[in-house]
């Protein structure tokens, strides 16, 4: 999905955190959540889009959604991940 050069330079825009492809669990789990109507993104804004994928920062607490096969880096559109 994301080319291993690419992904070795992407990190979180805010900590600078690596961050790794999410795995198909998380994927699945979040669309869940969405469908559901209980995703906001870090902007406050309802996530209602099903996500093709994601990256999640190093420390686990946010991702980052991959739609049409391209990751969204932007804070605001982050999904914070429960603890």
């Amino acid at each position: 999905m994301i080319a291993p050069d690419l992904l070795s330079i992407l990190v979180c825009p805010e900590t600078h955190q690596p961050v790794k492809i999410a795995d198909a669990a998380l994927v699945e789990n979040v669309n869940r959540l969405i469908a559901a109507g209980q995703v906001t993104n870090r902007g406050g804004q309802k996530v209602s889009a099903k996500i093709d994928g994601g990256l999640v920062r190093q420390d686990g607490k946010v991702l980052y959604p991959i739609r049409d096969k391209l990751p969204i880096m932007l804070v605001d559109e982050a999904i914070l991940l429960p603890s």
